[in-house]
This record gives structure tokens, C-alpha cells and sequence, in this order.
């Protein structure tokens, strides 16, 4: 605005103005003034009326000669003026004017659509996965246990159905609490699952490959401490929640469940990844432990013992086990836990 009141600040021009709708048209000089028009007698060059150019308003746009007003409701007065440089020296001092005053308010605005838009963001791409983490991080142990289970029933349309002979049932049910934990369940499917999976809710599923060709059941006791160590809970249902997506989330978050069908598929996903190996080290003092040698797990692992050796030479047990892990017929009983 400063730069446009500068350059015209020289210009003069000719004009007819009225004090009052009432009153004779009076020549006048219009000049320009510090942000404002300065009308003046041209005789006595005594200035009559000084205008706010902010407030300048056309009366007649497009038309000849123009009619300006003061935008002040208060005043009466009119200008009119023939001179077409005046014409546009007011015209772009006026639009100068009109843009400062608007660009405070142009960068609110902008601003405001920023924020509006990072708020967006935000909730679609923090929120959902915020919500899955909360989830995960608050789920009781019966909820767990729930997810858990879903996975399992999904495992159940690859692999089989869940052994339940109860002879073997009654065997993992007294070696769950003694070589994994106080709440801890193992279940038995029919096909290969790789070794031992841990699930969500203190859940461990073992493949019958492991009870049907080993000689005895520390090959599959082994698997399952190994699972044990190779995943912890919290990791197991954030892994299982961000799979079943933010909705199904939020429905277990405000009715206690997930909706029907959110770890479809989930089963096969998990069978296709091996199982999480945890350090020999602290595998190998797990096992010591309880008592199991680890060459059988390392040998189901790899029968040539070259990708296992650390395993095998540390095993803590080189001559067996310090003492049986199961009787005879408890071993039995789980190994046909799958028959009839």
C-alpha cells in the first residue's frame, strides 16, 4: 500500500463534489493524502473534505464519470471524477489497501485448514493403530485367552481338529502348570505345525509329528519352552490385533469380543512363518532347569546338528534327562491322544 501512495501521491485531478444530495455540485481538486483523498477548493487550495481510502466506495462501477462515496453511513457526500489515471490510481491504491487488510485473515485461514487437515491425519493414520496398541496392552488374561482361542479354531481349518482323547488330554493338563506356568494350556493338533506355537493368552499348540516319531516327550517339552521364550504375550496380541484390524478392535474394546471372522486366515499366515527361536543361551538354561537335555530339540531342528551345534554342545543333560519326564504310560496316553 505504501509503494501504490507513493507513486500516486503527485496525482491531481478534477472533480465535482456535493456535501448533500441537496447541494450544488462544487468543483473540486482531488489529490492524494496520507491513506487518504484530499478535496480541495482550486481557488484557495483550502482542503473541504478529506476521505479514508479504505472507506472509498464506487458507486457506479464501469461507468464514466465515476461516483465515489465515503463508505460512512453518517455521510451524504459524493465525488465525481472524469480523469481515467484518477479513475485507476484510486481503484488500485483501494485494491492495495483491501489486500493488506485481507492477508492476516487469509493466513488464519490457511492455517486453520492446516491444523484441520493434520487433525485428519492424525486420526487416520495415529489413531487406528493407537487403539490396536491400547487394546492389546489392557486385554485381561480371559481376554487373551479368548484371542487365543480364535486363532487356534482358524489353526483347526488347516491342520485339523484339536486331539482331545481324554487319557492324553488329562497329560497336558498335570505338564502344562509343571514345565510352562500356573494357567497355561498346550493343545495337540493332528498335522505339522513346525514344533510349538505360542498364541495369545498363555496358549501353546504342538504338531503330533513331534509325539508320533520322537522317543521319548522331551523332544516335544523342549518345543514348547523354546515357545515359551521365543514370544511374550503382549507382542503375541498386538501381532493378532493389528491382523484383525481397527473395527473388530474397537469391538472388542466396547463389547468384550471380536467380531466373527477377524483372525480368519490368521492360522495359515503364522504356519507360514517359522517359529521364534530364543537365545541358545537362555534356551539352554531353561532347560537345565527342568531338568530336559537339549540335543533332541536341536536335532528336530537340524539332523546334521550344523546349524544347532551351540545346542548341542551346551546340552545341560548329554546323557538324558536327570529324571523321566513323563511314566511310561503318561507318555503313551499323549502320544495316541489323536487316535479314535
Amino acid at each position: 500500500m505504501t509503494t501504490a501512495l507513493t507513486e500516486f501521491q503527485r496525482l491531481e485531478a478534477q472533480g465535482m463534489w456535493r456535501e448533500t444530495p441537496q447541494s450544488v455540485a462544487r468543483e473540486v481538486i482531488v489529490s492524494f493524502g496520507d491513506a487518504t483523498l484530499i478535496l480541495s477548493d482550486p481557488k484557495t487550495e483550502t482542503p473541504l473534505s478529506h476521505w479514508s481510502l479504505p472507506a472509498v466506495t464506487r458507486l457506479n462501477p464501469g461507468k464514466l464519470p465515476a461516483l465515489y462515496a465515503p463508505a460512512d453511513d453518517s455521510s451524504d457526500e459524493t465525488l465525481e471524477v472524469e480523469d481515467t489515471l484518477m479513475i485507476r490510481a484510486i481503484e488500485r491504491v483501494h485494491h492495495a489497501i483491501e489486500s493488506r487488510r485481507n492477508r492476516p485473515g487469509s493466513l488464519r485461514g490457511g492455517l486453520v485448514v492446516f491444523a484441520v487437515l493434520a487433525v485428519m491425519a492424525a486420526l487416520v493414520f495415529w489413531l487406528p493403530d493407537a487403539v490396536i496398541r491400547h487394546a492389546a496392552h489392557i486385554a485381561p488374561p480371559a481376554q487373551a485367552r479368548k484371542i487365543g482361542q480364535e486363532i487356534l479354531t482358524d489353526l483347526e481349518s488347516t491342520v485339523g481338529a484339536v486331539c482331545k482323547r481324554e487319557s492324553g488330554m488329562a497329560v497336558l493338563d498335570w505338564l502344562a502348570p509343571r514345565l510352562i506356568g500356573e494357567g497355561a494350556e498346550i493343545r495337540v493338533l493332528p498335522g505339522p505345525i513346525s514344533g510349538a506355537r505360542r498364541l495369545p493368552g498363555d496358549l501353546y499348540v504342538l504338531g503330533s509329528d513331534l509325539l508320533k516319531t520322537a522317543p521319548g516327550p522331551e523332544t516335544a517339552a523342549a518345543h514348547l519352552v523354546a515357545a515359551r521364550l521365543g514370544a511374550n504375550d503382549d507382542d503375541l496380541r498386538l501381532q493378532a490385533l493389528h491382523y484383525a484390524g481397527f473395527r473388530p478392535v474397537l469391538r472388542l474394546l466396547t463389547l468384550g469380543g471380536l467380531s466373527q471372522g477377524a483372525m480368519a486366515g490368521y492360522g495359515q499366515e503364522l504356519l507360514r512363518q517359522p517359529p521364534p527361536r530364543p537365545d541358545d543361551g537362555q534356551l539352554l538354561a531353561a532347560l537345565g532347569t527342568r531338568g530336559l537335555p537339549s540335543e533332541p530339540y536341536a536335532r528336530s531342528l537340524d539332523p546334521t546338528g550344523q546349524s544347532v551345534i551351540g545346542l548341542i554342545e551346551g546340552n545341560p543333560y548329554p546323557n538324558g534327562p536327570a529324571k523321566p519326564l513323563l511314566t511310561g504310560d503318561q507318555w503313551r496316553a499323549l502320544q495316541q491322544i489323536c487316535a479314535g
